[in-house]
C-alpha cells in the first residue's frame, strides 16, 4: 500500500477531489455533529489513523475514547464503528430498514464477486420482493430470491436433513485425527469442504488438491483481502476503476481481472457436473440438483438456473473458510486448556456413554458442551467485522447524525471483549454461560453471524456443522499442548492474522485417543454408522 505509485495516485486522485468539490464535511439541517471519534485531517480525513491490519482491534481501544459509536471518514466516505450489542441491536435490527444496505466497495464488482447476494445493495425489490413474493411464485429474478432459495434449503428447520451428511464427514475427520492428528488443520480443512461440496452439489470430495476446492478457497481469499477499507486504493478512491491500468496505483485491474476469471471458472464449473450428472442419468441428492429439476418441471427457466448457479456459487466460500477456522479455534483453545476437555468428556461420558458417539439428539442434554461452542466463538471471533452494512438515508441517533452511504462496521471483536457482560474475556471460560443456578444462561446469540437482515444466512448449518464436530472430537480424543523430545511441553502463543476472516497461525498440539476402545471404535467406524 506505501508503493511508489499507490502514493503517487494517492496524491493525485487527492488533488482531483478537491478541485471538483467532491469532498464536503456534510451535517444535518440542524447543525448536529457526527458521532465521535478522532479528529480528522485537512482533505484527507483519518486516513492516517485507520489501520490497515487487524483494524477491530484498533477502534476496541479507540471505544474506551469515544464510547459505543465512533466516526472516521476518508476523503468524504463516512465510517460508523459499533462497538457494542446495544449499539448495534439499536442501529442493525429495530432500524434495519434503514441499516441493511451496503457498501459500494469496487474492488467486489471488479472481482465479479457482486454476484453473491451478501453484497448487493438493500434496494426497492429486495424489500418489496420480501415481503410480497415466494422464490418460486413470480418472475423477479433478484437478490430475494437468492437468498430464499439459500434459507429454503438451510434454515433452522431444514437442516435436520443434512445431519447424517454432517455426521458422516465428522467420522471421516475423526479418522484422519487418528492417523494422523497434527495434521489436524487439513482434516478440518477438509471436513468443511466435503460437507459443502456433498450437499451442495453432489460431490464426494477425495483430495485437498481437488479443483473445486482450490477455485472457490482463492477466489474467497482474495476477496476477504481486499474488501476492507484501505486495502485497495480503489477501494478509497472508486473513481480510479474507470481510468486505466497504466494509470498510477491501478493496477488493481489486473489483479481483479484475474480473480474475475477465477470467479467464473467457481460459479460454472460444479454447476455444469451437476448438469451433465443429470443428463447422464447418474450423480447424488445435492440441493442444486432437486433446485435444477424443479425448475425443469416448470419449465426450464434460463434466468432461475442463472440464480441458482449464484447461490450455490455461494455456498462453499460463505462456509469453509469460516468453520475450518473456527474448528482451529476450537483445538487451540482446547490444548491450551486441557481441564475444559476434561470436564466436557465427563458429561459426554455420562449421557451419551463412553465408547459411543454423540448426534444431534444428544444436544440438548449437553449443556456444558454447549457452553464450549459458545465460548469457541466468543474467545476469538473469527469475523472480527461480520460484513459492512451501509445506511440508505440520513438518519439521526442519541444526537448524531449519520449521513446517507455511511458505511457501518460491527467490531465484533469489541463486543465480546466487553468485561461488563464477559469479565476477563482473554480466558476461555464456558462457566461464563452458566446462572448462579447451573442453568445455561439466554446468551446464545452468535455474533459473528451478523445482525438484522443481513445477519448470514448459513448460519444454521455452520451452528450444526461446528458443534457436531466439537462434541465429536470431545468425545473421542484428548487435546493438550505437543511435547518436545525431551518430554517437555510446547508453549502455544494464541496469534492470529489480520484479514476478514482472523485465522490462528499455525500451532503445534497433541491430539491423541483417550484409550484403545475409542481407538477401535474410531477405527471400526465406517461412513454408514450414523
Amino acid at each position: 500500500m506505501a508503493s511508489a505509485d499507490y502514493l503517487l495516485a494517492a496524491a493525485v486522485s487527492a488533488i482531483l477531489i478537491a478541485g471538483i468539490g467532491l469532498l464536503k464535511r456534510r451535517k444535518a439541517n440542524s447543525g448536529l455533529p457526527f458521532p465521535p471519534g478522532p479528529k480528522p485531517r485537512f482533505l484527507v480525513g483519518n486516513l492516517f489513523d485507520i489501520p490497515t491490519e487487524m483494524p477491530w482491534i484498533t477502534y476496541t481501544e479507540w471505544g474506551k475514547q469515544y464510547g459505543d459509536i465512533m466516526h472516521v471518514q476518508v476523503f468524504g466516505q463516512h465510517i460508523l464503528i459499533l462497538n457494542s450489542v446495544k449499539v448495534a441491536t439499536e442501529l442493525l435490527e429495530k432500524r434495519s430498514i434503514l441499516y441493511s444496505d451496503r457498501s459500494t466497495i469496487p474492488m467486489i464488482p471488479l472481482m465479479t464477486w457482486d454476484f453473491g447476494f451478501a453484497f448487493m445493495p438493500h434496494t426497492d425489490e429486495w424489500r418489496e420482493v420480501d415481503l410480497f413474493i415466494s422464490a418460486w411464485s413470480g418472475q423477479l429474478i433478484g437478490l430475494l430470491q437468492r437468498r430464499r432459495l439459500f434459507h429454503q434449503y438451510f434454515r433452522r428447520d431444514g437442516i435436520a436433513a443434512y445431519h447424517p451428511v454432517y455426521l458422516k464427514k465428522t467420522r471421516e475427520l475423526l479418522r484422519g485425527l487418528l492417523s494422523t492428528p497434527e495434521k489436524f488443520a487439513t482434516h478440518t480443512k477438509t471436513l468443511a469442504a466435503a460437507i459443502s461440496l456433498d450437499t451442495m452439489y453432489g460431490y464426494d470430495l477425495k483430495s485437498m488438491d481437488d479443483r473445486f476446492v482450490y477455485l472457490p478457497e482463492e477466489a474467497a481469499k482474495r476477496l476477504t483481502e481486499n474488501m476492507l477499507p484501505g486495502a485497495r486504493i480503489v477501494n478509497t478512491f472508486p473513481f480510479l476503476r474507470y481510468l486505466p491500468s497504466w494509470f498510477p496505483g491501478c493496477g488493481f485491474h489486473k489483479f481483479a481481472q484475474d480473480t474475475s476469471d477465477l470467479v467464473y471458472e467457481m460459479r460454472n464449473a460444479p454447476f455444469d457436473f451437476v448438469k451433465q450428472n443429470m443428463r447422464n442419468g447418474t450423480g447424488s441428492p445435492s440441493v442444486l440438483r432437486e433446485l435444477l429439476e424443479r425448475n425443469d418441471a416448470r419449465g426450464g427457466s434460463g434466468e432461475r438456473e442463472e440464480v441458482m448457479k449464484d447461490v450455490a456459487g455461494m455456498a462453499y466460500p460463505a462456509a469453509v473458510d469460516t468453520i475450518t477456522t473456527t474448528l482451529n479455534v476450537f483445538i487451540l483453545a482446547m490444548a491450551l486448556n486441557p481441564e475444559i476437555v476434561k470436564k466436557a468428556q465427563n458429561e459426554l461420558d455420562a449421557v451419551v456413554g463412553l465408547g459411543f458417539l454423540p448426534g444431534f439428539e444428544h444436544r440438548s442434554a449437553l449443556p456444558y458442551c454447549e457452553a464450549v461452542f459458545r465460548e469457541v466463538f466468543r474467545w476469538r471471533p473469527i469475523l472480527p467485522f461480520a460484513i459492512p452494512h451501509a445506511v440508505s438515508d440520513d438518519d439521526i441517533y442519541e444526537g448524531y447524525f449519520i449521513p446517507k452511504g455511511t458505511m457501518v462496521l460491527p467490531n465484533i471483536c469489541a463486543m465480546v471483549r466487553d468485561e461488563s457482560v464477559y469479565p476477563n474475556p482473554d480466558r476461555f471460560d464456558p462457566e461464563r454461560f452458566f446462572t448462579a443456578d447451573g442453568q445455561l444462561n439466554t446468551d446464545d446469540q452468535i455474533l459473528a453471524f451478523g445482525f438484522g437482515r443481513r445477519a448470514c444466512v448459513g448460519r444454521y448449518a455452520a451452528d450444526a456443522t461446528v458443534w457436531a464436530t466439537i462434541v465429536s472430537v470431545l468425545a473421542t480424543f484428548d487435546i493438550a499442548k505437543a511435547k518436545d523430545e525431551f518430554g517437555k511441553e510446547i508453549e502455544i502463543e494464541p496469534v492470529f492474522a489480520g484479514g476478514m476472516v482472523s485465522h490462528p497461525k499455525p500451532f503445534k498440539c497433541s491430539i491423541t485417543p483417550r484409550n484403545d476402545v475409542i481407538r477401535q471404535l474410531i477405527a471400526n467406524t465406517t461412513v454408514t454408522d450414523v
